[in-house]
């Protein structure tokens, strides 16, 4: 297996824009609303997977302050996290709970290295393995930081609400059904989450993912 087509530029995101615009009318009508898309890559590593652990279950804003918090106190490194106390890590922003996962992160020794040219499904695998990291958080570090152009975050709420809207269901879609309305936008999901992140923004008048 390989790891498929990697979004490295915003051509690249253009590209699977425009794919997307022109195999389903509404993701053209949702693109016409928001613009071009952002790419949204960002570094791989231990940084970025505790940055995603911080994300769970607040706000953008939220996780965002506290992010900035860690970064200020020096507490983005796995050294850094072992040596901290939970007091200096409370201090910080972080719950018990996320506090231990921090610590069972920094414990993990992940090939980061290795990760990039791992298949999606296993880079996934390898992660949730680690207390803390479920799918949502597997998939968005499979997007973000490894530019993987077909991987979607179906639990991700914003996804959810946004395809409600754009699509005119009765009800959020679960996992499982989201899921499977974006294997019709294979091989760029990872660019239709970009654009109902993006739908969400307008809809909304708020940020749906950091």
């Amino acid at each position: 297996m390989t790891v498929g087509r990697i979004i490295e530029t915003s051509d690249c995101v253009a590209k699977g824009a425009a794919w997307l615009a022109a195999r389903d009318p509404r993701l053209a009508s949702a693109l016409a609303e928001t613009g071009p898309l952002p790419l949204r890559r960002r570094p791989d590593g231990f940084a970025q997977l505790l940055s995603a652990i911080v994300s769970q279950q607040v706000s953008v804003a939220a996780a965002n302050a506290i992010w900035t918090r860690m970064k200020d106190a020096g507490l983005t490194g796995p050294r850094k996290i072992k040596w901290a106390t939970d007091d200096d890590l409370r201090a910080a922003g972080l719950s018990r709970q996320k506090i231990r996962y921090a610590r069972a992160l920094a414990d993990a020794r992940i090939d980061y290295a290795a990760l990039r040219s791992t298949p999606t499904d296993q880079v996934v695998a390898t992660l949730v393995e680690v207390p803390g990291i479920g799918i949502w958080t597997a998939e968005i570090y499979a997007m973000f930081s490894l530019g993987r152009a077909d991987v979607f975050a179906p639990g991700d709420l914003a996804l959810q609400e946004a395809a409600r809207i754009l699509f005119d269901l009765p009800d959020r879609p679960k996992d499982r059904a989201l899921r499977q309305m974006a294997e019709d936008w294979s091989p760029w999901r990872s660019v239709a989450a970009r654009l109902l992140w993006a739908y969400y923004r307008v809809a909304k008048d708020r940020e749906g993912i950091r």
